[in-house]
């Protein structure tokens, strides 16, 4: 793949990472917002200190979460399609929409799914303060070591393949990854800081709004991007009405 598809791809990848970003923003303005609210209502009514708000909430959730989640969004996508300039053709036999669908199932599963079932999204009031640098540390630990173990398992299963065939292969790279990944949530430390009277469908609504977004955004990607792809990397040759539409030079 020489350097003008890359750049091309990469370009298509940050669109395409923008418009998942907007179908995302969507989903957490209309599912996520009310739960930070009323989980916001909860700590205010539970607390005696009242501190003078540096940003509006009306602000936080509209242009903030705009911001946020748009520039996640590109700068995903942007990863992500350099990510599909790498895959393409070595994972298996996909086509360029297939890969990318692929490709973006995986990023989900990897980077948000597997660090998500050991360190949950909480919303406003639940956590101490104190321990939010750990906190932070341990969620990106456990994504990164999800993500070194998905590209592991692949390798894994590309090097059983010849031997045991695709099949079996990747039953046992899969197989690898989830041991590997379930020793991880054993022995690394568990945070519950969730207060006693905190509401659990509150918290569960939360969680499930929060993983709601992140599907959409790399669903999304995955289709648009697919799309994009396949349009560079094979073009439909000119229909014969489109080229009788064309008028001959003289």
């Amino acid at each position: 793949m020489n350097s003008a598809t890359v750049r091309n791809l990469l370009v298509r990848g940050m669109l395409a990472g923008l418009a998942a970003g907007v179908l995302a923003l969507v989903v957490a303005y209309l599912l996520g917002e009310p739960n930070v609210d009323k989980a916001i209502s909860f700590e205010d009514a539970h607390s005696h200190e009242h501190e003078m708000e540096v940003v509006s909430r009306s602000l936080q959730s509209t242009a903030g979460l705009a911001t946020g989640v748009l520039v996640y969004g590109v700068a995903f996508g942007g990863i992500a399609a350099l990510a599909y300039c790498f895959a393409l053709g070595r994972v298996g036999r996909f086509g360029p929409r297939a890969t990318a669908l692929l490709l973006s199932g995986c990023a989900l599963l990897a980077v948000y799914v597997v660090p998500f079932l050991k360190y949950p999204a909480n919303p406003p009031s639940v956590g101490n303060p104190d321990t939010i640098g750990k906190r932070t540390t341990l969620y990106f630990l456990m994504m990164l070591l999800s993500v070194l173990l998905a590209v592991a398992a692949t390798i894994l299963g590309k090097r059983f393949a010849p031997t045991v065939g695709t099949w079996w292969a990747t039953v046992a790279a899969v197989a690898a990854f989830v041991v590997v990944i379930g020793l991880a949530y054993e022995f690394l430390p568990v945070i519950n800081e969730v207060p006693k009277d905190f509401p659990a469908t509150l918290l569960w609504r939360f969680r499930l709004s929060a993983l709601a977004i992140q599907t959409v955004m790399w669903t999304g990607f995955g289709l648009l991007f697919g799309e994009l792809a396949e349009r560079l990397l094979n073009p439909k040759p000119a229909t014969a009405a489109s080229r009788r539409a064309v008028p001959a030079s003289h």
